[in-house]
Formats: structure tokens, C-alpha cells, sequence
């Protein structure tokens, strides 16, 4: 329910315009068709266009939708983002924010810190509505358009109707103009969670949906006395909702969630009296505000079996859905397209056998599983089923308060990292004695200060040898894939972040990291034989 026009942020992005393939005189094939044009699917066009692969993206929309929606973007996202070279307006625009705190009633049970270490570019979280994410996105597409990009986005794109082949999908189109139709040789469905080509194709979600609603408000407000941190109250001395969560945004805007039940009557609750009601009883009658956008949603952790099906895949919340408390939606979608842009680009350049897709599914579907467990289990404390489970979580509350070892415990939402991909297929030997755990095969590469900037602005986007303290070539080449070297040493960062992320006990460390900065395996010196072999291993030809 929008509000405030000035809130809503619906621009024409990208408007109708006929384009060449509706005048063609048999349907044109192209390389990748992405369908949906939210910030996954956007992310995913502009990811594969970058590294030259031609895509069309179809959208039954012209533009960026209204509401914030999705609030929080993860330092992963940022860090993903800055590969794609729009990482600055998104931290420019957005609220930082690396502490949260926990209320019981009107006690502060405890706080957190999310970044507690320092030597990292990016902070824990921005808070930027989702909007505006999605602009920064769109406008990226442009300048990539401007350099040569292969990239081209069709709004009001519907795709009415999919037919699947071995080796390409049909894909019938529905415009202002009237219909056309178009082939793919690879289809990306990022159409949300109601994924209208799932739909299509007859595949289901799985997982399970929570009996409870939550009523999201956003207030443009002056005052009142709030920093900028993430609080969650359980059961909050204002009875406006048996939780409440309260979050800052850009603008002078504020997140509230209230959780208001499972029975209740929507459209009565989204009457603007109604949520002002919630509202007063919370902020207080001397805090002035505004209602700029108000919705109710449910709870839901569900996902597809399998996110390929030939050479149709799923990203997104088109594959896996989660609870909002945790940031794990958006953020985990954009992990999806940094997963599988390199992928099927190196599958696309004839530099690797399809199969390496195969392994996007396997890493992805495990993200999502560890999504969907954090989720769960933040909904299950923060929605207690029974009455031995809210005196439990009560209780939990209580020894928080005054003792550490309960904190962990608590679940007001455990917040998005990225996942790590331990025994994938794709990961390499660990020989590397000594080596922090965090950086073993498999993990997500922190960032740490390095010379003059930082570790990951270094590393790029393409496969690289990084070596501390050791030797390597400059260039490794196995067939048509290249690893290229990025030298470093534990002296470039005094702080020791360096040495203690990535070698930990260990005198010198060459690591294998892949396009999505995962690392693929590591050794204690350069075995041109073993990185080899851990090459072909991370490019499906192991």
C-alpha cells in the first residue's frame, strides 16, 4: 500500500520500445535471456554483460517498483557489488550501521557488534531501500551500455508462455505492440517468489509457511531520539505488536515491523488509522511522523528441489524464499548471480564443459538451506508455538540479560554472511598447516588492508593466485583458463589482518581463488602440479 508518491520511486527506467526482434521475419536467438527485472535480475544481466555475454532481460514492468521493501545490504553485497563497479552510490546513499540491540519488554537484554574487527573496506550493512538499489543497478546497466556492454533491457516484456527444448527455450512474448516470440539458448528465471516461469513449467516450492503476520510500516520522522542501530523489542511494554523491529533508512525514514498475529483482517490492519494506532503507542504522542508505505507479509521458508533444469535456471527468490528477519532475501539472491554469472560465461565461451553448472545448483541450494535453517529458527524464538516454548524463550531473555553465555541463544534474527562451501566439488586440497579456518577451501575470501587499499579490490573477478610471501608465476594458464597473480606480503598491512586471515601459522600461503572470490584450495608454497589440478577441479574439469 503506497502512501507517499514522492516515496514510491516508479520511474520508467526502462520504457517500452519495439525492438528489432518483433519485426524479424522467424523468431532471433539469443545467448541469455533473464526474466525479471527486480535487483537480481538486474544484477544477473549486468554481471554476464560485463564479461561481453549478449543477454536480453524481459520485464513486465518499465522500472523499479515502489516501497522500500527490501532494507539491509550485507557488506558481502556490497563487496559483489564493488566487482560491478557500483558499490560507491550504494554506500553513499546508504545508512552504515554495525550495531544492534535486544529489548525484553522495556530492558535492554544485550547488544552486538556485526564488524568487531577493523581492516575492512566495507561495513557490516547499509540500509538503503530496495528502490533504490535497484536504480543504482539499472544506471550501471547504462554506463555499461555506453562502453559496449551487450546488454538490453525490454520493459513491458511480458513472457506469456515457455516451451523447453534440449538445448534452447521458446519464449512467447506479450508487449504493448502485440506478441512476438524469441529463443534462448540459456533462460535465467529471476521473476521473484511468485515466479510466473515456475508456474509455467509446472515446479514447486518446497520448505514451510508460518502462521503469523508482520506489519511493515515506513514513517518519514524527525527526532525521536533513535540511532542508528538495528532494535528488536520481544514482547514490547506497548503492546503495539508481540515483537517490533525498528530500523533507519535514507531520508529521514524509518523501518517499524509490527508482529500483529496470524488471525487477523489485512485490510482493516493497512487502514492508515489502524497502523498510526500502532504506531502512537510506540514512538510516543510528541513524536511527529508521516506514513510513507505500509504492507503485511508472512513468513515463508520454502525452495525448488533443484534451481536447474536444463538450460532453464532459477535465482533468487525464484528458487528460495526466507523470512525477512535477517537479511538473508536480496543478499542471498545476489550471491546466486555472483555464483553463476562466471559459470555460464566460462560455459558460454567454450572454456568449460556445462556441467560446471551442475555445481551452481549444489553451492546455491546449500546457501539456501543454510538460509532457510537461520530462518527457521529466528522464526521459531521470535514466534513461539506453544506455551513451554515461550517460557523457554523467555527465560533465555532473562539469563542474557545479565549472563554472555545465553546471548548466542537469542534469535532475534541471525543476520546474512555468506556462505561457505566446504566438500563441494569444486573445492581443492587444504594444504596449507596452520591456516585460519576462515579462509579454507571453500570460504568466502574476507577482505583485509593491503598496500594502499584492500585484499578483495585486488583480487578482481577473474581466477587468481594469491601468493604471500611466496613465489608463483605471474600468469598460470590451463587450456583456455587463466589464474593471474597477485603478489602480496604480511608486511603490506602493519595492523597483522593480513597475516591473521590468511596465514595465520603459516610463513608463506598461495591460494587458488575463484571468479566469485571463494577460494578454491591453498598450499604453503607454489606446486605448479597441484594448482593445476586445483584449477581444473574449480573449472568443472577436474
Amino acid at each position: 500500500m503506497a502512501l507517499d508518491d514522492r516515496y514510491q520511486l516508479a520511474y520508467r527506467l526502462y520504457p517500452y520500445a519495439r525492438s528489432a526482434d518483433q519485426d524479424a521475419a522467424a523468431p532471433v536467438r539469443h545467448p541469455v535471456v533473464v526474466m525479471g527485472g527486480g535487483p537480481v535480475g538486474m544484477a544477473m544481466a549486468l554481471d554476464l554483460g560485463l564479461q561481453g555475454i549478449p543477454v536480453v532481460l524481459l520485464d513486465d514492468h518499465e522500472g523499479v517498483g515502489q516501497g522500500s521493501r527490501a532494507i539491509c545490504f550485507a557488506k558481502r553485497t556490497l563487496e559483489i557489488a564493488d566487482r560491478w563497479g557500483c558499490a560507491e552510490p550504494l554506500l553513499e546513499k546508504g545508512v552504515v550501521w554495525n550495531l544492534g540491540k535486544v529489548f525484553h519488554e522495556d530492558r535492554k537484554v544485550y547488544e552486538f557488534n556485526l564488524l568487531p574487527e577493523a581492516g575492512h573496506r566495507f561495513p557490516a550493512f547499509i540500509n538503503l531501500p530496495q528502490p533504490y538499489f535497484e536504480k543504482v543497478l539499472v544506471e550501471r546497466v547504462r554506463q555499461a551500455q555506453a562502453g559496449g556492454a551487450p546488454i538490453e533491457l525490454r520493459g513491458r516484456n511480458r513472457v506469456a508462455q515457455v516451451e523447453v527444448a534440449a538445448d534452447h527455450t521458446v519464449l512467447h512474448v506479450e508487449t504493448p505492440e502485440g506478441p512476438y516470440t524469441i529463443l534462448a539458448d540459456w533462460l535465467i528465471g529471476c521473476d521473484g517468489a511468485g515466479s510466473p516461469l515456475r508456474g509455467m513449467m509446472g515446479l514447486e516450492f518446497e520448505g514451510r509457511v508460518f502462521r503469523d503476520s508482520f506489519l511493515i510500516a515506513d514513517i518519514r520522522m524527525l527526532g525521536g531520539g533513535f540511532p542508528t542501530e538495528r532494535w528488536f523489542w520481544f514482547e514490547p511494554s506497548h503492546k503495539a505488536g508481540a515483537s517490533t523491529l525498528l530500523h533507519r533508512q535514507p531520508d529521514d525514514i524509518w523501518r517499524v515491523d509490527f508482529q500483529i498475529g496470524w488471525d487477523v483482517d489485512r485490510a482493516e490492519e493497512l487502514r492508515p488509522e489502524n497502523v498510526r494506532r500502532r504506531l502512537d503507542a510506540m514512538l510516543g504522542p510528541e513524536v511527529a511522523y508521516e506514513i510513507v508505505w505500509t504492507s503485511i507479509y508472512t513468513f515463508q521458508c520454502r525452495r525448488m528441489q533443484r534451481f536447474r533444469h536444463g538450460r532453464v535456471i532459477f535465482a533468487g527468490d525464484a528458487a528460495h524464499q526466507v523470512s525477512p528477519f535477517g537479511a538473508r532475501g536480496a543478499n542471498s539472491g545476489l550471491q546466486d548471480v555472483d555464483n553463476l554469472g562466471w559459470k555460464l560465461a566460462m560455459v558460454l565461451q567454450g572454456a568449460t564443459p556445462e556441467a560446471l553448472l551442475d555445481s551452481y545448483c549444489t553451492e546455491r541450494r546449500h546457501g539456501a538451506d543454510e538460509n532457510i535453517l537461520n530462518s527457521t529458527r529466528s522464526t521459531d524464538f521470535i514466534t513461539p508455538k506453544s506455551r513451554v516454548s515461550h517460557t523457554f524463550r523467555n527465560a533465555v531473555l532473562a539469563l542474557a540479560e545479565h549472563h554472555a553465555f545465553a546471548r548466542p541463544l537469542v534469535n532475534s534474527g541471525r543476520l546474512s554472511v555468506p556462505c561457505t562451501y566446504d566438500g563441494m566439488a569444486l573445492s581443492g586440497e587444504d594444504a596449507l598447516p596452520g591456516g585460519p579456518d576462515r579462509t579454507r577451501p571453500g570460504s568466502p575470501c574476507p577482505d583485509a588492508p593491503c598496500g594502499n587499499g584492500f585484499l578483495l579490490g585486488a583480487l578482481g573477478g577473474g581466477f587468481t593466485l594469491l601468493t604471500l610471501d611466496a613465489d608463483a608465476p605471474e600468469e598460470l594458464c590451463e587450456g583456455p583458463v587463466a589464474a593471474r597473480r597477485v603478489a602480496v606480503s604480511a608486511a603490506d598491512d602493519p595492523c597483522g589482518a593480513l597475516a591473521e586471515r590468511y596465514l595465520g601459522a603459516a610463513s608463506s600461503a598461495v591460494y587458488l581463488i575463484r571468479p566469485d572470490q571463494h577460494v578454491a584450495a591453498r598450499w604453503d608454497s607454489f606446486d605448479e602440479t597441484a594448482v593445476r589440478a586445483a584449477l581444473r577441479r574449480a573449472c568443472g574439469r577436474g
